[in-house]
C-alpha cells in the first residue's frame, strides 16, 4: 500500500508539474520527477520510523525501507532520465 501510495503521489507530482510549466512541458515533468525523489525519501524514513516504534527492529525495517523507496524513487528517475533526453 505505501508503494501504490509513493506511485500516486509521483502522479500527482508529475501532474503538478506540467501545470505549473507552461512554456515546457516536458521540463516541468523532469523538475517535478526530480523534486519527488528527497520528499519521497523522507516519507519511506517516516515509515521506517512508524514500523521500528510498532516493535520490529531496525534490521528488519531496512530491507522494507530499501524496497518501498526504491520503487517510486525508480520510476521518477527513469522519467526523468526519459524526459531528460528530449
Amino acid at each position: 500500500m505505501v508503494i501504490a501510495g509513493g506511485l500516486a503521489l509521483l502522479a500527482i507530482c508529475l501532474l503538478m508539474g506540467w501545470r505549473a510549466s507552461r512554456t515546457n512541458r516536458l521540463a516541468g515533468f523532469a523538475r517535478a520527477a526530480r523534486l519527488f525523489l528527497p520528499g519521497w525519501f523522507l516519507a519511506a524514513a517516516i515509515n521506517l520510523w512508524f514500523g521500528v516504534s510498532r516493535g520490529h527492529t531496525f534490521a528488519q525495517e531496512v530491507p522494507v525501507f530499501v524496497v518501498v523507496f526504491a520503487i517510486p524513487a525508480a520510476v521518477a528517475a527513469v522519467i526523468w532520465w526519459r524526459v531528460s533526453l528530449r
